[in-house]
């Protein structure tokens, strides 16, 4: 993530490494130096944080899997696969994309990020240890693998790479966006490729990431039911796959609005709760907003190897303000627009 979301959230606590200058490898012959810390999120950190929270405000967790729902006037519940029937007021599912409770009224035409990533211990690596690779675009590593190359040029995948020291690095290679999705075979393989050239041998891998990010799309019927944070709630980044901060700023958005319904002496529920909540998390701007993120993913879709290199060429010499706020979903209609334009006045004519 990058380090001042998480400082404005109170979470920089939960960062394990962080990295002052982060870089990305347009080419063989051009790189970009991004002035913006980069930290690595420590799983374990975040999660005892938000657990302590939780026991300070005495939350009550029951373990179980979900296997139903059901909706009264005013009341909802769920039935366990232990058979316990739970009910209350609202159901909140943070389950994830998958999730078969959110319901939409639009086909899910979204796009998927696949990536393969390993936490390793290596002979010895070519990255500067306080610099965060974000993206390498480079295909000099396929000069051998002219089925990969020819591949790559139609649907190029990058690598993100975060040192930690001389000998442990965590690798990863990345399909950004694609649809129909890319194989994960076929990213895993690129992997290999490039870590080959690039001289990096592995003497053991601590830990191994299979990716698959769901991005875009439309958005959940508003309102429903049953309320959705995180993944099943169309906060992935459509252009980016970026979730955690953002999801972490707005969990806080959609617990006021919850707060303000439930605890207000009229204790708003049913039809008009289930249209507060929704709305709390989706107002019309942040919709607005979204829909321009939208058009950048469907945008990358249609960019091969060289519109993908010119694009974030572009992309990375605008205003800091920009480029900040685009990966951080926090520019307004106008200042999309403003981006936009700049980048179509320097984008190939096929992204025209």
């Amino acid at each position: 993530v990058w380090v001042d979301e998480f400082e404005k959230l109170g979470l920089e606590d939960c960062l394990d490494h962080k990295w002052p200058v982060s870089c990305v490898h347009i080419s063989d012959h051009k790189t970009k130096y991004l002035d913006r810390p980069y930290g690595r999120v420590s799983r374990k950190k975040l999660k005892l944080k938000l657990l302590n929270s939780c026991v300070e405000n005495r939350v009550k967790f029951y373990k179980a899997k979900v296997l139903k729902v059901k909706h009264e006037e005013f009341e909802s519940s769920i039935v366990c696969d232990d058979g316990r029937k739970i009910s209350g007021s609202l159901i909140v599912d943070a389950s994830g994309y998958a999730s078969d409770f959110i319901e939409y009224d639009k086909p899910r035409n979204h796009g998927y990020q696949v990536a393969h990533g390993i936490l390793a211990e290596v002979d010895n690596h070519p990255f500067d240890l306080d610099k965060m690779m974000l993206m390498d675009w480079r295909d000099s590593h396929l000069g051998n693998e002219p089925y990969l190359r020819v591949k790559n040029t139609k649907e190029p995948t990058f690598l993100y790479a975060m040192p930690f020291d001389k000998n442990l690095v965590f690798l990863e290679e990345t399909s950004l966006v694609s649809r129909p999705m890319l194989s994960y075979m076929e990213v895993k393989r690129r992997m290999v490729a490039r870590l080959r050239h690039l001289g990096i041998k592995v003497r053991s891998v601590l830990e191994e990431e299979k990716c698959v990010i769901t991005m875009g799309g439309p958005l959940p019927r508003i309102p429903q039911n049953v309320m959705a944070i995180g993944g099943t709630s169309g906060i992935v980044h459509p252009s980016s796959g970026y979730m955690v901060a953002r999801s972490m700023a707005l969990a806080p958005v959609l617990a006021e609005a919850i707060v303000e319904s439930l605890g207000s002496t009229r204790m708003i529920r049913g039809s008009q709760l289930y249209h507060r909540v929704w709305n709390g998390l989706w107002p019309s701007d942040r919709r607005r907003v979204r829909e321009c993120y939208c058009f950048g993913m469907e945008t990358l879709l249609k960019l091969d190897l060289e519109g993908t290199r010119r694009l974030f060429d572009a992309f990375f010499d605008v205003d800091p303000k920009y480029w900040h706020g685009f990966l951080s979903s926090r520019l307004s209609v106008k200042e999309l627009a403003v981006l936009s334009l700049y980048l179509f006045g320097h984008a190939s004519n096929l992204a025209r």
